[in-house]
């Protein structure tokens, strides 16, 4: 829940990995679709009223016709949704990426509802030419569809412009010529279109420079849809890339909005790094909003005419309409997983958990390593925030050292830190950690040997813990830090003197920067690398946020 003044919105409005946004208005509702990569169920969706609090409502790619990712790498699956509305209508459109390298594979998908929160239909296949789809609703009627070609030959430019080919709603494919409308500007990687038509003109929005540092929204116009395009005479109307003491970083890959009152709002990727040579972001790829502006010339700039993202921008003139403040514990007592939470890849979720197997728990099926690409037991929920605890009370049973279930910080199946009950060669529960901190799968156990934990510590570097009842375990993060600590009734807490870099659990690090889409995320896992489904359960989840020193000086600056 996004908070605010009364004259004020802050950014960014959907904190957290919630990265390429695109937003549309049906009468006094606004919904945001963002992208999810190779998190199941696919696509977030959040709704507001005011332009200022947002919730939750749905993830529409929730069956295995409309999403199943087994196998895809990590920071590919589902890219830069689009959102949009046409009598009666919601039409969701996104990519489902297959490879990253090389020639990408990236079939692109259209699917309907009537509401946002209901049965989406049946997928209908629109190409593979590259990501980043959008729709266009013409108003003679005509839909079109336009995104980026990705040229993989050799001596060419990877991001080779932006293709436009009409939608027929009749015959549900795409129909006549494909034409490359616009080639983008000097400042290259052109992708994110989103075509809309004002005053007689078309406009063309793209992101350019990359979704790092150097990202920007460029806006270029044409009297016929087709081209040829003229480009903004400033080419960039938002971005950060000059101007690193921003707050708000990484701006670009954004979409307009305009309120039922006339006034112009723009939503657009962002990011918010940590102190440090590599600027690492854990939360990943944020949405932030920007108020906006059509000048006499026809083109779009920013309210406070800068073309530098604000970290509080004026709202809307319209009624504040706040949601109902986030609890801090989930219990498992509904047979349906909490919407905050989500999983890998995977649209077979029974295979992973159950909600009903011992009822009031969460039960994870031990399945494959953290580093696995199809069948992980792993449920998580973002980390929203520099500074938070997490606390979770699991029941779990190991009878091998192939048996492991905890607390986990995680990044992708190449960066996380993970507090782990497991078991020792003579039978007796113990806790471990393992980390796994760059691009290169190469997990590591942190010996405790040196810790000498009040006689805990046992021959194999682990902390000794009783053989029977429930372990509570915690995570405190604050910024780079993170530490894990653990108890058996949840009231006296042993901390683990190892102190974790929660900045290898983000978009930059171990060389990720330009190759890691995603976020942290805080959860539970469990696995059995005998196969024999050994499982846990996890009876409920804390999730605490605490205020950030540090970015509240930063935002001071901005």
């Amino acid at each position: 829940m996004t908070t605010s003044t009364q004259t004020e919105i802050s950014n960014p409005i959907l904190r957290g990995f919630n990265p390429d946004p695109s937003i549309v208005r049906v009468g006094d509702d606004y919904y945001i679709a963002t992208s999810t990569f190779e998190w199941y169920p696919g696509v977030q969706i959040h709704h507001s009223k005011d332009l200022v609090n947002w919730r939750l409502v749905a993830r529409p790619l929730n069956r295995p016709d409309l999403l199943d990712m087994a196998g895809n790498p990590c920071s590919c699956g589902v890219w830069a949704p689009c959102l949009s509305y046409d009598n009666g209508l919601f039409y969701l459109i996104y990519t489902d990426v297959k490879r990253f390298d090389g020639n990408k594979d990236t079939p692109n998908y259209l699917t309907t509802c009537a509401t946002i929160d209901g049965d989406w239909s049946e997928p209908i296949y629109l190409n593979s030419s590259g990501f980043d789809p959008s729709l266009f609703h013409d108003d003679d009627g005509r839909k079109w569809l336009a995104n980026m070609v990705w040229d993989y030959r050799p001596n060419r430019n990877l991001f080779g412009g932006i293709l436009l080919q009409e939608y027929s709603v009749k015959e549900q494919k795409l129909v006549g010529p494909v034409t490359n409308i616009f080639k983008g500007t000097d400042h290259g990687l052109t992708e994110a279109p989103h075509i809309y038509k004002r005053a007689g003109y078309y406009y063309l929005v793209t992101a350019e420079g990359g979704t790092e540092y150097e990202h920007a929204m460029t806006m270029a116009r044409s009297q016929s849809l087709t081209g040829p395009y003229e480009v903004d005479p400033i080419k960039h109307f938002v971005t950060s890339k000059d101007n690193p003491e921003l707050y708000i970083q990484r701006s670009g890959h954004g979409d307009i909005v305009e309120t039922q009152n006339g006034e112009t709002y723009i939503v657009h990727l962002c990011g918010r790094p940590l102190d440090g040579e590599d600027r690492r972001c854990p939360l990943g790829r944020e949405t932030a909003i920007q108020e906006g502006y059509w000048n006499e010339d026809g083109w779009l700039r920013l309210r406070n005419e800068t073309g530098l993202p604000a970290a509080t921008v004026k709202r809307p003139t319209l009624p504040l309409h706040p949601w109902p403040a986030p609890v801090a514990r989930t219990e498992f007592n509904d047979a349906r997983l909490p919407i905050d939470f989500q999983w890998l890849r995977t649209p077979h979720a029974e295979q992973l958990f159950s909600l009903t197997a011992n009822p009031g728990y969460l039960r994870l099926f031990g399945r494959d390593s953290l580093g696995s690409l199809y069948y992980q037991a792993l449920v998580a929920r973002r980390q929203q925030a520099f500074s938070f605890r997490a606390e979770t009370k699991v029941l779990f049973s190991p009878t091998s050292f192939l048996h492991k279930a905890g607390l986990v910080s995680y990044y992708n199946s190449q960066k996380y830190h993970y507090c782990y009950i497991t078991v020792s060669d003579q039978g007796n529960r113990q806790l471990a950690i393992m980390s796994c901190e760059g691009d290169v799968l190469q997990e590591r156990t942190y010996p405790l040997f040196a810790l000498k934990l009040q006689g805990r510590v046992n021959e194999e570097g682990c902390i000794t813990i009783p053989n029977t009842g429930a372990v509570y375990l915690r995570a405190d993060v604050s910024e780079c830090a993170l530490d894990f600590s653990w108890s058996m009734d949840g009231v006296q807490w042993n901390n683990i003197p190892v102190t974790l870099d929660q900045s290898l659990v983000s978009d930059q690090a171990g060389g990720g920067a330009g190759r890691s889409f995603t976020g942290a995320f805080i959860g539970m896992a469990c696995q059995d690398l005998t196969g024999t489904l050994n499982h846990a359960d996890f009876e409920y989840f804390d999730y605490v946020e605490f205020e950030d020193r540090h970015h509240g000086r930063l935002r001071e600056l901005s």
